[in-house]
């Protein structure tokens, strides 16, 4: 695999992860996974205020990008934070953090 196709690849799944997080509704289904841990389908839809239809389709993209694993027991479905999925965004954030840091300090420096 060439670097071209690896940068292609993290940059695929860093798509994918803001994506998954660019809803709100994903957003605190994510949440009450990490404040309460594993969940089934049922309960994030009563705690979510939409179908269990769309909170399977909200949880399915979740998986897709990473941030949460899911089990079979029966019928039930059962989902986990997967916290370690959110590392590209944080160090996505670290880096062009660091960069705005540093041009917001540039900027202060040619008021003086």
């Amino acid at each position: 695999m060439t670097s071209d196709s690896r940068s292609a690849d993290r940059d695929a799944a860093a798509d994918a992860l803001f994506k998954a997080l660019s809803d709100g509704t994903r957003r605190a289904l994510l949440e009450a996974l990490v404040r309460e841990g594993e969940q089934n389908v049922q309960a994030l839809t009563q705690q979510s205020g939409v179908s269990q239809p769309m909170v399977s389709r909200h949880m399915a993209k979740l998986k897709r990008a990473g941030l949460v694993t899911a089990r079979r027991t029966g019928r039930e479905t059962w989902y986990a934070a997967r916290v370690k999925g959110l590392a590209p965004v944080i160090g996505w954030m670290a880096v062009h953090g660091a960069l705005w840091s540093q041009r917001f300090s540039a900027l202060e420096g040619l008021g003086e």
